[in-house]
């Protein structure tokens, strides 16, 4: 599996309320998405950096997923670039499942 962190940089802090309104709206976007096991929001304590941690089964459902009106999105929404760091993820450790993946 590929695990990616995905930032974005602000200019101004956002508030946790903030980050939980507009994460809220895009969530439903994710729902089905070819290749997603997982999704994650994030945001700094400071407020300057959001984002999210991504579980992917394969590289290509990443990278179909980060093209084009993705990253469009993430401009008009952000006003940012998004930084992608990539990870492979061999094991994983699900503690509600009880599995080990």
């Amino acid at each position: 599996m590929i695990l990616t962190l995905v930032r974005f940089h602000l200019p101004e802090p956002m508030s946790l309320e903030e980050a939980a309104r507009r994460f809220a709206l895009s969530a439903p976007k994710y729902l089905g998405l070819a290749g997603l096991v997982r999704k994650h929001y994030v945001r700094s304590d400071d407020g300057l950096a959001v984002g999210g941690v991504y579980l992917w089964k394969d590289r290509a459902s990443a990278e179909a997923c980060y093209a084009g009106e993705w990253r469009d999105r993430v401009r008009i929404l952000y006003g940012v670039e998004p930084e992608i760091s990539w990870f492979e993820s061999p094991v994983g450790v699900d503690n509600v499942t009880h599995e080990l993946i």
